[in-house]
């Protein structure tokens, strides 16, 4: 879609450990993002959805040793076989894939290092202190947990509830600590900057307690798998400095070219950087302050959303608890995955998933409600006009009313997606939905058809009907990709390609050309005859 607005929209996910092997909390946050730019680009902006893996750092050279290979190796194994597999399975849509094994982005993060070493910003001191390999991180006390088990005694990593490592080292820092009034200045001058408010009231409460330099390097003689430090080739770089530097490495930072250079004014600073609560101080704190560093813009928005729960803990490789996308998806769908977990969680809470409620929502909102309307509206397009739309007549009042819940729809939703609030931008979508299904069971277009006096009510009703599925399948169409090019196929394809409709015009009304042939439509949501929880039980 070309940029009729003149806007850019960039927004990123997190790049992810590729150690682990991707559940559905790291899908969770692919979904969310996607929805985002797909939405935005039906704006008619410059939409560009940013992921990718991050490949450095001591758990990465300690498993692939462990699987007698290379890191790289190791590396190039998991992206090929789990990560890039998995936008796949649940639709993404992403503009690049950043990996931080990269030659542009091990070239981009040097330039940066080099030029805050330059400035003052980065000093050579020591350090001891308590470092989780599982969270690539020194811990303070506070993020310390009593062990239980085969750990009592020791402190364990509150995240990992694994034992830390007692490391006394000679690193480079980086002076984070000057940078507590200027975050602060930055947090109140841009009250939306870190979203949702809780996250924003914990973020404002952890600067305001002090900030510490933060060390940004390892010595080669504990492990060698990074970037090197560009003075000291005898260090490499602490894997979040290197990591966090991937949002603009890959639209250009560091590319001295003229199409770089315009590639990055065009996208920097990202729109929104959604990332789970538990890496929110990285981007809250940290990476603003090594970009005021550097004398760039932070970001527009760092989203902190929640937790996906099963079984009332946080889904982990280690305990066992994460469930694949696939196994959602092999029987759902990647539609149904992409509703479910944008619908039933409120974006920036923590959620339990469950199997039941999957199933439920799938048979009720997405067979019965949305699935339902429009293979009957469109059997009986068939059945009354042989398949093709009608015009229609004099619009009566429950004829404006569907029409008004559409343009109110298209309103709500738009709102809620400004605010991150996706729950909320499917709930605004399902009045129309709900409408729609309510307006055909009191105008009973078969009990119309029996009458040949009303044939022209009965066009008037079925087109409405379909009117409103046009704009169903605009507004779903960032959400449900695969369902919604089904149902626009089955309206005739008059209109172009359904990636093209903007957003913000779909409840203009008689959009849909009478006379248009429209096509059988197959079952959007199929109905699933076996038990989908058996074989998780």
């Amino acid at each position: 879609m070309p940029n009729i607005n003149g806007k850019s929209f960039y927004v990123t996910t997190p790049i992810f450990y590729v150690n682990d092997a991707p559940h559905i909390g790291h899908a969770y946050t692919e979904v969310a993002s996607d929805v985002l730019a797909r939405w935005h680009r039906q704006r008619g902006e410059n939409s560009f959805l940013l992921t990718g893996t991050d490949e450095h750092g001591e758990k990465i050279l300690r498993t692939a040793a462990a699987n007698k290979t290379t890191p790289q190796d190791w590396a190039d194994k998991l992206v090929a076989e789990a990560w890039l597999p998995l936008l796949e399975t649940i639709d993404i849509r992403n503009q690049d894939f950043i990996r931080t094994t990269e030659p542009r982005h091990e070239k981009a993060v040097q330039k940066f290092l080099q030029h805050l070493y330059d400035t003052g910003f980065i000093y050579r001191g020591s350090y001891e202190g308590n470092y989780c390999v599982g969270c690539e991180e020194y811990k303070t006390e506070a993020d310390l947990l009593e062990g239980e088990g085969a750990f009592a005694g020791q402190a364990v990593c509150a995240i990992h509830s694994k034992p830390v490592e007692k490391l006394q080292e000679t690193n480079y820092f980086f002076k984070l600590s000057e940078f507590e009034d200027r975050l602060l200045a930055h947090f109140e001058a841009n009250p939306k900057f870190i979203q949702p408010d809780s996250a924003r009231n914990e973020v404002i409460s952890f600067v305001r307690r002090g900030l510490e330099d933060l060390s940004i390097s390892r010595s080669k003689e504990k492990f060698d798998w990074g970037i090197d430090i560009p003075w000291d080739d005898s260090h490499i770089t602490y894997v979040w400095f290197d990591a966090l530097l991937n949002y603009i490495t890959a639209i250009g930072y560091g590319d001295d070219s003229a199409e770089a250079k315009a590639k990055f004014e065009s996208l920097w600073p990202a729109s929104v950087q959604v990332v789970g609560k538990d890496i929110l101080r990285f981007h809250a704190v940290i990476w603003p302050a090594m970009l005021m560093a550097a004398g760039l813009e932070p970001s527009q928005q760092i989203f902190g959303h929640g937790w996906l729960l099963v079984g009332g803990e946080k889904m982990s490789k280690s305990k066992l608890t994460g469930i694949a996308p696939s196994q959602i998806t092999e029987t759902f769908g990647s539609d149904a995955f992409r509703y479910y977990f944008m619908k039933a969680i409120a974006f920036g809470q923590d959620g339990s998933f469950s199997w039941e409620d999957l199933s439920a929502r799938y048979q009720a909102e997405l067979a019965n409600g949305f699935g339902n309307l429009a293979s009957r509206a469109i059997a009986m397009i068939h059945k009354y006009f042989d398949g093709v739309l009608p015009a229609a007549g004099a619009f009566s009042d429950a004829d404006l009313a569907v029409q008004k819940v559409a343009a109110d729809a298209v309103l709500a939703a738009d709102k809620a997606i400004d605010e991150v609030a996706i729950q909320d931008a499917i709930a605004a979508i399902w009045t129309l939905v709900d409408e729609l299904n309510n307006y055909i069971t009191v105008q009973e277009p078969w009990v119309l058809a029996k009458d040949e006096t009303n044939r022209e009510r009965l066009g008037t009703v079925l087109n409405t009907t379909a009117e409103g599925l046009r704009v169903l399948a605009v507004l779903l169409n960032p959400i449900t990709p695969k369902a919604t090019a089904k149902l626009w196929s089955a309206l005739g394809g008059g209109l172009g390609d359904l990636d093209s409709q903007i957003l913000t015009d779909a409840a203009t009304w008689s959009q849909l050309p009478s006379g248009t042939a429209l096509t059988a439509l197959e079952p959007l949501f199929p109905r699933i005859e076996s038990d989908p929880t058996a074989e998780s039980k």
